[in-house]
């Protein structure tokens, strides 16, 4: 697909979070990504599997992860890794099968949603991250998330914006074996980025409303 066909999805409205300059790497990146997984994605399809279900299946081995961190942090671990393979095949799949759509878009973000918040508490509750930096982290990620649907249903998405979660999940370990009591540090930062986003979203929604249709 060329570029100028990337720069007319990012005028779509749709009811995803996703940046323009997210959706323009996604436009590039679909075609490869699609060849890579071809032969996993017609055996799924093979077999009655359909982007929905992965999506659940998803948000269900996150959740489950969750409830294993008094049993084992390492079990954790491998399914939140686990939740983020999964999750990283429904587009593919809803585009091999040609049933992409916002509202299956609109279900993925809310099952990533639950996941973080779901991990964030599991660490809170652990005493790996304190309440106020884990709970401001959990309020302004949904407020970004919720900004850049409405930026994106209003036709004016992000240029780029900021949802830490691959980095928040990968910071685990380091916070559990090699630098402890790091995780408020790296959250706290984010949470800097993610107030930002949230003021600048505010903003460029107000504008938008103040406008004469």
């Amino acid at each position: 697909m060329n570029t100028t066909a990337g720069l007319q999805i990012t005028s779509v409205r749709t009811a995803d979070c996703y940046s323009s300059g997210e959706r323009k790497w996604m436009v590039l990146t679909q075609q490869w990504r699609g060849r890579i997984l071809a032969p996993l994605l017609r055996l799924l399809t093979r077999f009655g599997v359909s982007p929905d279900h992965l999506t659940l299946l998803s948000l269900v081995v996150g959740l489950a992860g969750c409830g294993l961190w008094l049993v084992d942090p390492v079990a954790t671990l491998a399914c939140v890794l686990l939740h983020v393979l999964i999750d990283g095949l429904d587009g593919p799949l809803a585009r091999h099968q040609q049933v992409a759509s916002p509202r299956g878009s609109f279900t993925d973000t809310m099952a990533d949603q639950a996941v973080v918040t779901a991990v964030t508490v599991t660490l809170m509750f652990a005493r790996h991250l304190s309440v106020p930096a884990g709970g401001s982290f959990i309020f302004l990620y949904a407020v970004v998330a919720l900004f850049a649907m409405a930026r994106n249903l209003m036709r004016r998405p992000y240029a780029w914006v900021i949802r830490p979660r691959f980095i928040f999940y990968a910071w685990i370990p380091f916070e559990l074996w090699m630098l402890p009591g790091t995780m408020n540090w790296l959250v706290w930062c984010c949470n800097a980025l993610l107030g930002l986003s949230a003021l600048t979203g505010f903003l460029a929604i107000r504008r938008r409303l103040g406008r004469r249709p």
